[in-house]
């Protein structure tokens, strides 16, 4: 149902009020029901919440004055961008403009909170620190073109909603500019630096090793991993869908090798010009043939080359890091939703259903019983299942604490993507098989010629039989939350009741790794460190490339490459130490006071696990839709 915003507004206040914030326990244990047959979360609940996260992500870690999150780092702030986006445009969604209440300028209650929320966009669009991200791995290229192609969707959905319910006069002359959104004349800078950063990260494709795949980073050895290929994909399809064109050739104009289909022009990039599509579709096929899938058709972590640091010949990527993280298992499922609307194709649509219900087996969830295949004991820490416990999605870190900044954003990645192929609006037809001879229209039916609505049909059944897992998800993380309705990592402990660290500790795989396959390690580098061994970095003579991620167990904040030491895990500025020892002091006096919170412990709740949080509410909002 859509909710009137009068209703919602007085919701919000309602919700601001509390003092100290308070979550009825009633909600977090009973409202939230997964049982087959159980009551389902009350719409107003959810999209509360939902608005409520927004509203703590940006009130607790947001500073205006400098136009960004500064406890983030480069990536996991175009992340959080991404997610402050899809949620203004979700709110834009459902929330029409229904006897809006408008003073002089025709500014609306809801655009108060939409405009607002939409000013720290443009403020960290010009925060953002591109020339550092310029000199980084492909991935972090990657997320900063899916972050603003984010937000150029929302402006173009949210005009549509001003304009059929605005009422200021557009007649011509009357208000130079009151015609369209203000919000419309940030497509050119968006669409611009969109742009940039795929011309960028597509320099990362190469075909001399593997057969094709992007490289994760240029100054490492060679290394294909599923994350960068699955964000070329995603990324790649999402310009051929929405990039809305640009005519700006300067600054920085990188240029695209032949290896994807002749580059692209030096002075006018069209909308929808197919080499976007090919190139989402060319890494796609890749992926699928890489043998990048694990026993529980789980993505493994990647491929290197073996014997590139000894002068080999070989080209084949033959040697897998078995590691599994939940975002690599989440990322590609906007890219195929995306190849179906471009192709008509239903089989990308299969691939997603399939890598969905591996995941949801992983975390130990049955899907024809509707619950988890362990029972929930309060006090004990359940079973790993190879993606979770318990039915929750979960990182290998999680229970035990060591999770880095990297990991603390990877379940909030995974249900951003698995919302964006489940969403209700999501097969809108927008091209055919060619990827290209047939522009497209963005707001008809996918698969516009016989079948489509059979298609449709299956999919939007399978996307419904997911969300009782995802009710369950979300009633795991909203457990987390603390006094200040701050979410937590450990989604898992929200159905928990540990009272201590020993009971914790007392758990036989508090930081599990998927066994090797094939003969494959297993290196847990993104919480870890890369290892400073010839098989993943680049020597410099006889020492090793400053480039070199190295790890500092002394510090516990965390930098991109370029930046300072180059540290992946234990860098940044050094505040993170400081936040660190502040958590763990917290949750020492928490446990002698006879409570405890096992989410205090190694980084604490941070921007990225309030991101994860806002995440999963708003992909059970989106996919719960379905219902209706």
């Amino acid at each position: 149902m859509l909710l009137t915003w009068t209703v919602v507004v007085a919701l919000a206040m309602a919700v601001r009020a509390m003092s100290p914030r308070s979550y009825p326990p009633s909600l977090l244990r009973d409202g939230l029901s997964t049982r087959a047959g159980g009551p389902s979360i009350p719409d107003d609940i959810v999209f509360r919440d939902m608005w409520m996260a927004l509203s703590d992500l940006q009130e607790t870690y947001f500073e205006r004055w400098l136009g960004t999150w500064p406890d983030g780092i480069d990536w996991t702030r175009a992340v959080m961008g991404t997610h402050v986006a899809a949620t203004l445009r979700t709110i834009s969604d459902e929330l029409r403009l229904s006897e809006p209440t408008q003073d002089a300028g025709c500014v609306t209650r809801k655009e108060d909170v939409v405009g607002g929320y939409f000013a720290d966009v443009i403020a960290y669009y010009f925060a953002e620190d591109t020339f550092a991200i310029r000199n980084q791995a492909y991935d972090d290229m990657l997320w900063v073109v899916l972050a603003w192609l984010e937000s150029i969707r929302f402006i173009d959905e949210h005009s549509r909603v001003v304009a059929s319910g605005s009422s200021c006069s557009t007649e011509s002359g009357a208000w130079p500019g009151a015609e369209t959104w203000y919000g419309s004349r940030w497509i050119p800078a968006f669409a611009h630096r969109a742009r940039i950063f795929w011309e960028l990260a597509a320099k990362g494709w190469d075909t001399k090793l593997c057969g094709g795949g992007m490289i994760w980073n240029p100054r490492l050895m060679p290394y294909k991993n599923a994350i960068t290929n699955q964000l070329f994909i995603s990324a790649s399809i999402s310009m051929y869908l929405h990039f809305p064109g640009d005519t700006n050739s300067s600054p920085f104009s990188a240029g695209v090798g032949s290896a994807l289909a002749g580059g692209v022009g030096t002075a006018d990039w069209p909308p929808h010009d197919p080499i976007y599509g090919k190139a989402a579709r060319d890494a796609h096929d890749w992926l699928a043939s890489s043998n990048m899938t694990n026993a529980q058709g789980l993505y493994a972590d990647g491929f290197h080359v073996s014997g590139q640091s000894t002068g080999s010949n070989n080209t084949r990527c033959d040697d897998r890091d078995e590691m599994v993280y939940t975002y690599n298992q989440g990322v590609l499922l906007s890219g195929l939703m995306g190849l179906y609307r471009a192709t008509g194709q239903e089989r990308y649509l299969r691939e997603g259903h399939t890598l969905i219900r591996n995941v949801i087996s992983a975390t130990g969830y049955d899907l024809e019983q509707d619950k988890p295949v362990d029972p929930i004991h309060p006090d004990r820490v359940p079973p790993w299942r190879g993606l979770g416990r318990v039915g929750v999605l979960e990182e290998a870190c999680d229970a035990s604490g060591t999770c880095s900044q990297d990991a603390q954003t990877f379940k909030g990645i995974w249900m951003h993507h698995f919302a964006a192929f489940c969403a209700p609006a999501a097969l809108r037809f927008t091209g055919s098989d060619s990827l290209g001879s047939q522009r497209p229209q963005p707001h008809g039916e996918a698969g516009a010629g016989a079948g489509a609505g059979t298609i449709r049909a299956r999919h939007e059944r399978e996307c419904r039989r997911y969300i009782p897992w995802l009710r369950h998800n979300v009633r795991a993380a909203t457990g987390t939350r603390d006094e200040n309705g701050l979410f937590g990592m450990w989604w898992t402990a929200g159905l928990l009741t540990l009272t201590s660290g020993e009971a914790i500790e007392a758990a036989g795989d508090l930081h599990p790794l998927p066994p090797g396959g094939d003969g494959g390690e297993v290196v847990d580098y993104r919480n870890t460190g890369v290892p400073l061994d010839p098989k993943w970095t680049r020597a410099a003579g006889d020492g090793w490339s400053p480039a070199v991620p190295v790890p500092d167990a002394k510090r516990t904040g965390q930098a991109p490459l370029g930046h300072g030491q180059g540290v992946v895990v234990g860098g940044g500025s050094g505040s993170g130490e400081v936040k660190r020892a502040g958590s763990e002091k917290r949750a020492e006096a928490l446990e002698e006071s006879g409570a405890y919170d096992p989410n205090l412990r190694g980084r604490g709740r941070t921007v990225e696990t309030q991101g994860g949080g806002l995440a999963v509410l708003r992909a059970l909002w989106v996919v719960s839709r379905l219902e209706g």
